[in-house]
């Protein structure tokens, strides 16, 4: 299995190690930026402290206005992102949209699917016509810096996660206003429940919006972890970003740095909230450390979460192919027909 996921890991040969950034510049938009004034600080000082004023206050860290440019063309749903980036492409929210036939008197209800890290814009389509057949409408947002999302010097999402540190949290703070807009629009249609799937990196953009907001009642965290930083230091698809940053700071500056878009800084948060929720991590994974993933469990026992937990006999890549992508599928349609 491990030399399965190494392969699988390391077909990707497009990886660069880009330089160490504080990014301050990206911090500048942020709400709560303005009650944080520097002051001489050092960069990870400040973030320090942009971190802690944003976590106290997160209702304000993740606060948006509803996009009032909703346009679906054919089964591509678009909008403008409340949030302002340099690059056009990223601005522009686009959702595969897969509108399930309900039966008359039938209880109207969908699901936002968030991919993975660096899935290309045809990768989970499968996941969505699966729920569509089920009754259950599915919307696939694409993440920040992806696929229809992308800048045209990317090859990869390397904006969404990387060693320029403020602008993977101004990206992860794009994602929750995003998803949370989505929601917005499918309650619009007249939707009576709307869940959330988010696989690896989706995941935990996932349970940060869950986290802020109480409508997403049914949530399916396929891979899961702790902190954010953690998942980059330790796990395999991501030790280029881990070269880019050890030189100039340590495994502990990197986790104070990205508190604010860690699920641990939220915990108690989720926990006060109505939800069912479904976490699935993998025996033999390498990319989410399994240390972490139990560590999840073990903080959903502790703050009493109406949870659900399938552990399957693979690695993070591997869950993509045959039979366990079907495994998994199974667990994340069942998990979703039974309780949305």
């Amino acid at each position: 299995m491990s030399d399965w996921e190494n392969r699988l890991c390391f077909r990707a040969t497009n990886r660069k190690v880009r330089p160490f950034e504080w990014g301050l510049e990206w911090t500048k938009f942020w709400p709560t930026t303005l009650n944080v004034p520097m002051n001489g600080h050092h960069p990870h000082e400040y973030l320090r402290e942009l971190n802690e004023a944003a976590i106290g206050s997160s209702d304000t860290f993740f606060a948006y206005e509803t996009p009032t440019d909703f346009r679906l063309t054919g089964n591509l749903l678009q909008f403008t992102s409340f949030v302002d980036t340099p690059y056009p492409e990223n601005n522009t929210v686009t959702g595969q949209w897969y509108p399930a036939k309900f039966k008359p008197g039938q209880r109207r209800v969908a699901v936002i699917v968030l991919p993975h890290w660096n899935a290309t814009a045809d990768q989970h389509a499968g996941l969505c016509r699966g729920l569509q057949k089920l009754r259950i409408s599915a919307l696939r947002m694409s993440l920040p810096y992806h696929d229809y999302r992308m800048p045209a010097e990317l090859e990869r999402a390397d904006y969404a996660v990387s060693s320029n540190v403020a602008r993977t949290i101004d990206a992860t703070r794009q994602a929750i206003i995003d998803i949370r807009s989505c929601a917005d629009w499918l309650f619009s249609q007249d939707y009576e429940s709307v869940g959330i799937v988010g696989t690896s990196l989706g995941s935990c953009y996932a349970f940060l919006a869950s986290a802020h907001d109480k409508r997403l009642e049914v949530n399916v965290f396929n891979h899961c972890s702790t902190y954010f930083a953690d998942v980059v230091w330790e796990g395999l698809s991501t030790q280029h970003i881990r070269e880019g940053i050890e030189p100039h700071i340590d495994i502990e500056t990197l986790r104070d740095s990205w508190k604010v878009i860690s699920p641990p800084s939220y915990w108690p948060r989720f926990a006060s909230l109505p939800k069912k929720s479904l976490f699935i991590y993998a025996e033999y994974d390498t990319t989410f450390p399994v240390h972490y993933s139990r560590q999840v469990i073990e903080l959903a026992k502790h703050h009493d979460i109406d949870h659900k937990v399938v552990v399957l006999p693979c690695g993070h890549y591997t869950l993509g192919e045959s039979p366990f992508k079907f495994m998994d599928g199974y667990h994340i349609c069942s998990f979703l027909k039974r309780n949305l």
